[in-house]
């Protein structure tokens, strides 16, 4: 089948700019093979309502067995917005969600054969059921559903208070969960369906100042791990991305402190705080490339479980798995031998 290059989208498919004059797009372009661009192009159905109106299908183009359909929570800004334009702008199908739909209106938009955006609050009840009822009802199924929604939380464990830590843990883990479970009937029906989860290098390794953080994403690793041995015979894959610092809001907006501050700890959790104020907004990492890479690893037909992204998030990987090693074989014999004794008896 013939397949069109990128540029066969519609006129409106205008991509999104980073910074200076990059795009999602040409970023793509240079990681991505030929055959990555092609173009999905092909649905003639009238748009249908933003806020989560059901457009009539259209009879199917050939095109559109190439498509896939994405439901992304926390599409307000980060990797989560980057990933959505990226989606949006290939081709595919796309549920952008967040708690507020206000900023996702101009995507909307642009892509209004293609795009549909809803409200998702991952910790309110029948917000994510919703979500997948849209993406099955715009769309007809969803292929791949994008765990991004999140937010990170800096303090010493003693300084940390329930309701500072908490709210992280209903974000990070338990409306990952819940906003998983919603769209698991829905992916289970699809064959090759995608679930990506969005831990990160803190999910990998603990540090000081970010025990909370890396306990939630800690929790999200074990958890897909798990999940990815209960679907692997049905055809579902699941991804865990584990970024290390890109150049998003992260370190800003999303990024909470304890209110109290320890002396005792002096020598380890201020370095955390100081890294938040001085590296905001100039981490190395290109956003651009790293959504490439999760494309490329969506698309792949053997994706990988585990995806560190960038140079710092594989040296904690390194690291983790060289440290891990050390200490195994330190204490192997001992640790080892810790069997119930046999005897042998003689006849």
């Amino acid at each position: 089948m013939a397949r069109k290059i990128l540029t066969s989208l519609h006129s409106t498919a205008a991509p999104t700019k980073l910074n200076g004059d990059r795009t999602v797009l040409s970023v793509i372009k240079q990681i991505q093979p030929p055959i990555f661009l092609a173009s999905r192009c092909g649905r003639k159905s009238a748009p249908a309502a933003y806020g989560g109106g059901l457009a009539r299908r259209s009879v199917p183009t050939l095109k559109e067995d190439m498509m896939k359909t994405w439901l992304i929570t926390g599409c307000s800004s980060g990797l989560g917005r980057q990933l959505a334009e990226a989606v949006a702008a290939r081709g595919d199908r796309l549920v952008a969600t967040a708690r507020s739909t206000d900023g996702l209106q101009p995507l909307c938009e642009r892509y209004p054969e293609t795009v549909r955006s809803i409200a998702l609050d991952v910790t309110r009840a029948g917000d994510a059921a919703r979500a997948v009822a849209l993406a099955e009802g715009a769309f007809g199924g969803l292929d791949v559903l994008v765990n991004n929604a999140g937010f990170g939380f800096i303090g010493a464990i003693e300084e940390g208070e329930p309701d500072e830590y908490r709210p992280m843990f209903d974000v990070n883990l338990f409306g990952l969960i819940e906003t998983t479970r919603a769209a698991l009937p829905a992916l289970r029906r699809r064959a090759g369906a995608r679930i990506v989860n969005l831990s990160s290098g803190a999910g990998i390794a603990g540090s000081a100042g970010f025990g909370f953080y890396n306990a939630s994403k800690f929790a999200v690793e074990g958890l897909s791990e798990a999940l990815a041995q209960e679907l692997r015979p049905l055809g579902v894959h699941v991804i865990i991305v584990e970024p290390g610092p890109f150049r998003t809001e992260f370190l800003g907006r999303s990024m909470l402190t304890a209110a109290q501050e320890i002396a005792a700890y002096g020598e380890t959790v201020p370095a955390r705080r100081d890294y938040r104020r001085t590296n905001n907004g100039r981490q190395a990492g290109d956003p651009a490339k790293a959504v490439a890479v999760m494309l490329r690893a969506v698309d792949s037909e053997h994706p990988p479980l585990h995806l560190p992204i960038g140079p710092r998030a594989h040296a904690i990987a390194q690291q983790k798995l060289d440290s891990f090693r050390a200490d195994i074989a330190a204490w192997r014999d001992i640790s080892i031998a810790t069997d119930f004794d046999t005897t042998t008896r003689t006849a």
